[in-house]
C-alpha cells in the first residue's frame, strides 16, 4: 500500500493490505489501522476468543498479527484497548464477510476466488450516454421470497435464474442493487452499513454475489450497487469511535450526525477518503459492478445538506478525487448522483471544476411529473408547468429520471396510487404517465412492482404483490409496461441524442385550457412523435408543425384494448397533409408514432 497516498487520500487500493488476508500456507495475517489505540487485539474462533496482542508497523498507527490457526469461514473481531475509556470490540473495517445479523463478527474469507465467465462484456461496457439505460431497481430481500417468513431470503446465487429472465423479458437492461455492504437493521435498507467492503450475508456469500453479478453479464444485465460515502450506522462495534476516537467520523456533534441519526463521514481526512475510495473500487474491480449511484450526495456538497449553512469543501474535493480516480482506472463503469440541489457541474468533468458524475438523477422532473398527475385533471390546464419546466433546464446536466423506492414508501404511496381519482382512472393515467416518461429526454429507472401497478407501499419484509397479476388490469399494465420498455430499447430516437438540444422540440404545449402536449424525439436515422391528452375527456388535435412529413405510423398507444384502455383510438396510420394531421386522442391516452417522410423530390 502507498502509505503516503493513504493519508493524503489519494488510495485506491488499501483493502490489500488492511483486513485479514488469508495465505495459501493456511494462515491469516491480520492487520488494522487504529493510531490512537493504547494496543489492539484479535480475537476468534481460533482463539477461543481469548485475545492475541497485535504489534504496531511501519509508523505505530497500524497493527499486525500473523495467526497460523485461522482458517477461512472463522470469525473474528479486534479488541481495541483505547488510550481513554473502555475496552470495545469492533468488526474489521475492511473485514471481506459478516457473519448474519444480529450477530456482528467479522469472518475470514478470500473475496477474489470467483472465476468470472464475463470478459467480453467487461470488454465494452461504457457510461452509455449514446446508449439505452433501462435501470430496474430492486431490493435484494423483498423482489420475492421463499416463504412467508420475513427472513425467508433468496440467496445471491437462487435468485439469479428467478430474476435474469423476469428482467429480459421485461425490457430492463440493467438492475441497480440497494445497498448490499453489510448493516445491522433490515429496516435501514441497508443505507446504515457496518461493512464497507463485505457484501450482506443475509443473501450468502461473497462468492455467491459475484456469481449473481457474473450470470447477469451472461444475460446482457449491467448491474449497479447503490453506495453511500456521506455515514455510517452509529453502532459501536463498527467504525464509530473505532480507536477509542473520532477516527472516522466528526468529533463535534453539530456536523457529526446526520438527519437520519447515523454518524457523518469526516471527508477532510484522508485515510477516510482512501477507505470509501477504496470500498468503491473494492465493489466495481472485485465484483465487476458497472457502477456505482451514490446515495445522498447534497450531504456532500452542502454541509448537512443544507444550502444555508454553505458549501462543504471537503466533501466537493473527496467527490472530485474519487470519481476521477474511478473513472481514470476504469473508464466504462456508470458513477450516478442522487442530488436535488441546483449545485452546477455535477456531471461536468473534475477537469473543468465540475464533480465528475456521468448521470445526476433528475428530481426535479420527478417530483413535478407526479405532481401534474397529483392534480385534478380539471386544474391540470394552470398547472402545465409542472410538465414543461424540466426542458428549461434539462441540458445543465446529464440526467436520469428515477423513480426509485423512495417514491413508494413511507406514506408517499406508490406510483399508480399517486396518480389522481378512483382505482379505475390509475390505470389510464399511469399508462399515460410512463409513456411521457419514456418519450422524455434522460436514462430511465423505475422500482420494483411499480411495473405491474403495486397499490400497497413497499415493505421490506413482504414480497412484491405478485399476486396482483391475477387481476386483468395489473396483468394488462405488465403487458404495457413490457412493450413500452422494448419499444425504448429498440428505438435510436430515445437515446442517441439524449443530451443534445437537436433531439428533442416542443410541438404543443402552451394550450392555456388544455391537456394535450406533443413532443418530438429525434436522431439521424428516425423521427418519434410523442402526444398525449391528460384531460379526463376526449380530445380531437389538429397537429401542425409536421413539414417533411408523409405520415405517421403508431407504434404505441396506450389506449389500446390488449392493454386495458377503451380501444377507441384513430388507425395504425395517419396522413400528414401540407405538414398538418388530426388525432382523436381518448382521455387520459398517449401515443408514440414514428414519423414516415415524404420522398425525395427529384430534379
Amino acid at each position: 500500500m502507498d502509505f503516503y497516498g493513504f493519508y493524503t487520500g489519494q488510495e485506491f487500493e488499501a483493502y490489500r493490505f488492511l483486513g485479514a488476508h488469508p495465505a495459501e500456507s493456511a494462515r491469516t495475517v491480520f492487520r488494522t489501522f487504529a493510531p490512537n489505540a493504547a494496543s489492539v487485539g484479535v480475537i476468534g474462533d481460533f482463539n477461543a476468543w481469548q485475545e492475541q496482542p497485535m504489534s504496531k508497523i511501519y509508523d505505530g498507527n497500524f497493527w499486525e498479527l500473523m495467526i497460523p490457526e485461522a482458517k477461512e469461514g472463522m470469525r473474528y473481531k479486534y479488541r481495541i484497548h483505547p488510550a481513554d475509556g473502555p475496552v470495545r470490540d469492533h468488526c474489521d473495517p475492511y473485514g471481506f464477510s459478516s457473519e448474519l445479523r444480529p450477530n456482528t463478527a467479522s469472518v475470514i474469507c478470500r473475496p477474489f476466488s470467483h472465476c468470472f465467465q464475463d470478459a467480453k462484456w467487461m470488454r465494452s461496457r461504457s457510461a452509455g450516454f449514446d446508449r439505452p439505460l433501462n435501470i430496474y431497481e430492486l431490493h435484494f430481500g423483498s423482489w420475492k421470497k421463499k416463504g412467508e417468513k420475513e427472513t425467508d431470503w433468496y440467496s445471491y446465487a437462487e435468485l439469479a435464474p428467478l430474476l435474469l429472465p423476469y428482467l429480459k423479458e421485461s425490457g430492463y437492461n440493467f438492475v441497480e442493487l440497494m445497498p448490499l455492504a453489510e448493516y445491522p437493521s433490515d429496516a435501514s435498507w441497508g443505507y446504515q452499513e457496518t461493512g464497507y467492503f463485505a457484501p450482506t450475508s443475509r443473501y450468502g456469500t461473497p462468492e455467491e454475489l459475484q456469481e449473481f453479478v457474473d450470470l447477469c453479464h451472461q444475460a446482457g444485465i449491467g448491474v449497479l450497487l447503490d453506495f453511500v460515502p456521506v455515514h455510517f450506522a452509529p453502532d459501536d462495534y463498527a467504525l464509530w469511535r473505532y480507536d477509542g476516537t473520532a477516527l472516522y467520523e466528526y468529533p463535534s456533534s453539530d456536523v457529526g450526525f446526520s438527519q437520519w441519526g447515523s454518524c457523518n463521514f469526516m471527508h477532510s481526512r484522508g485515510e477516510v477518503r482512501s477507505f470509501l475510495q477504496s470500498s468503491a473500487y473494492y465493489w466495481l474491480t472485485e465484483y465487476h459492478f458497472d457502477g456505482l449511484r451514490m446515495d445522498a450526495i447534497s450531504n456532500l456538497i452542502y454541509w448537512q445538506g443544507q444550502p444555508e449553512r454553505g458549501t462543504c469543501q471537503p466533501g466537493i474535493q473527496f467527490l472530485q478525487n474519487m470519481n476521477a480516480g474511478l473513472k481514470k482506472r476504469l473508464p466504462g463503469i456508470i458513477l450516478a448522483a442522487e442530488d436535488s440541489t441546483a449545485f452546477p457541474g455535477i456531471t461536468a468533468p473534475v477537469s473543468r471544476g465540475g464533480l465528475g458524475f456521468d448521470y445526476k438523477w433528475d428530481m426535479g422532473w420527478m417530483n413535478d411529473t407526479l405532481n401534474y398527475f397529483r392534480t385534478d385533471p380539471a386544474l391540470r390546464p394552470e398547472h402545465r408547468g409542472f410538465l414543461t419546466f424540466s426542458m428549461d433546464y434539462f441540458f445543465q446536466e446529464r440526467y436520469l429520471l428515477p423513480l426509485s423506492h423512495d417514491e413508494s414508501v413511507h406514506g408517499k404511496a406508490t406510483v399508480l396510487q399517486k396518480m389522481y381519482g378512483d382505482y379505475e382512472d390509475k390505470f389510464p393515467q399511469g399508462r399515460a404517465f410512463y409513456l411521457y416518461m419514456m418519450g422524455h429526454p434522460g436514462k430511465k429507472l423505475n422500482f420494483m412492482g411499480n411495473e405491474f401497478g403495486q397499490l400497497r407501499e413497499w415493505d421490506e419484509k413482504r414480497e412484491q404483490d405478485w399476486n396482483l397479476l391475477s387481476y386483468p388490469k395489473h396483468s394488462s399494465f405488465l403487458r404495457f409496461m413490457k412493450d413500452l420498455n422494448q419499444l425504448y430499447l429498440s428505438h435510436p430516437a430515445l437515446y442517441l441524442e439524449d443530451f443534445s438540444r437537436n433531439g428533442f422540440r416542443w410541438l404543443d404545449c402552451r394550450q392555456e385550457n388544455g391537456c394535450v402536449f406533443a413532443f418530438e424525439r429525434l436522431c439521424a436515422k428516425e423521427s418519434l412523435l410523442f402526444l398525449f391528452n391528460f384531460s379526463s375527456r376526449p380530445e380531437s388535435v389538429q397537429l401542425t408543425g409536421l413539414d417533411g412529413a408523409k405520415s405517421l405510423e403508431t407504434l404505441l398507444d396506450t389506449d389500446q384494448n390488449i392493454y386495458g384502455g377503451g380501444g377507441s383510438s384513430d388507425s395504425r396510420k395517419i396522413p400528414v397533409t401540407s405538414g398538418q394531421a388530426v388525432f382523436y386522442l381518448a382521455p387520459f391516452s398517449g401515443r408514440c408514432c414514428r414519423v414516415v417522410p415524404l420522398p425525395p423530390v427529384r430534379s
